[in-house]
């Protein structure tokens, strides 16, 4: 018997429609159940797997933030302490905002058993729900001997992600989270078996951030590119205490004319900018146009994953030089 811990953080695999097509608007029913609830009720998933539930938050992931993720840091520290028998830990989590958990943790927790996030698209009591058929994949992952050292996981619609290339794609198909540009780690089979077909290179040695002892994270804002955007919302953002800003510029990688010069005063005042791309893939090369008035390069993160790597970054160090390699590295 191999054991798997599960941790509710609320979402849509842990609430309730009140009809059988309440695909939608399921978050008026107001239901969000705790993870005891919710595998009672989907009953036995995986034989051979005890799944032991952990509860932690009955919300949405909308409202999921910092403080959430340090609560959450702790208590998979505390379950790899206290249960050192585990194999791995999932949890569940609403879709929202299920990318940029993951991809925090895989930033921050650095231990044996294998850590899966896993949610839904469709609330576990609805006609053609997923909730079931993606726990029990995301159990069998958390589970699997060579899942280990693959740094952080998602598992959606049986395929395997890694958290650093994973990204909700759409808004409510069955297959909302994809890997766009190097697609996924691999799946789970129909039987549970899951089948790998490559590892993640960079989990390896990838830096792990010790956020031990902190209260907050520095602030760090995204404000996003369009035709005739001015520095309004970089200057808001500046005015409100940013230490970091990234910008969701243009494809390849530029923003307009007037949100450069708020940018350069941002850099001027101390701020970290960070240039990243509103496009769905593909990197912001470090240029000379940006290198000349000290603006950083988000290479192929996301703006909101360039925007963890950025904030965590600035609790080691403030030189754009090591910041730059970090999220390089990362």
């Amino acid at each position: 018997m191999r054991n798997v811990a599960i941790i509710g953080a609320g979402g849509t695999i842990a609430m309730e429609g009140r009809h059988p097509f309440d695909w939608v608007d399921y978050g008026d029913s107001g239901i969000v159940n705790p993870i005891g609830t919710v595998l009672d009720r989907l009953g036995p998933l995986l034989p051979g797997v005890e799944a032991i539930p952990v509860p932690f938050r009955t919300i949405g992931s909308t409202a999921i933030g910092w403080p959430d993720w340090r609560e959450l840091l702790t208590v998979i520290a505390d379950l790899c302490r206290e249960r050192p028998d585990l194999d791995g830990i999932v949890v569940t989590h609403g879709t929202a905002s299920l990318e940029e958990t993951a991809w925090f943790l895989d930033l921050t927790v650095d231990i044996g058993p294998t850590v899966v996030l896993v949610g839904a698209q469709r609330p576990p009591n609805t006609s053609g729900s997923d909730a079931g058929a993606n726990l029990r994949a995301a159990m069998a992952v958390a589970a699997a001997p060579e899942a280990r050292d693959c740094g952080v996981l998602v598992v959606m619609d049986n395929h395997v992600f890694s958290a650093r290339d994973v990204a909700k794609v759409t808004n409510f198909e069955l297959s909302a989270f994809q890997a766009l540009e190097f697609g996924p780690l691999g799946r789970v089979e129909a039987d549970g078996t899951v089948a790998l077909r490559r590892r993640p290179v960079r989990s390896a040695t990838r830096r792990r951030f010790d956020l031990a002892g902190r209260e907050s994270l520095p602030r760090v804002d995204v404000v996003m590119s369009y035709a005739g955007a001015d520095g309004a919302a970089i200057e808001a953002f500046r005015a409100a205490g940013a230490e970091g800003i990234v910008s969701a510029g243009f494809a390849p990688g530029r923003c307009a004319p007037a949100e450069r010069q708020a940018l350069i005063e941002a850099v001027r005042k101390g701020v970290v900018v960070v240039q990243s791309s509103r496009a769905a893939w593909g990197p912001v090369p470090v240029q000379d146009y940006n290198v000349a008035v000290g603006i950083l390069s988000a290479g192929d993160l996301s703006p909101q994953k360039a925007r963890i790597a950025l904030a965590l970054a600035l609790t080691a160090t403030r030189d754009p030089q090591e910041i730059q390699a970090i999220l390089a590295t990362c």
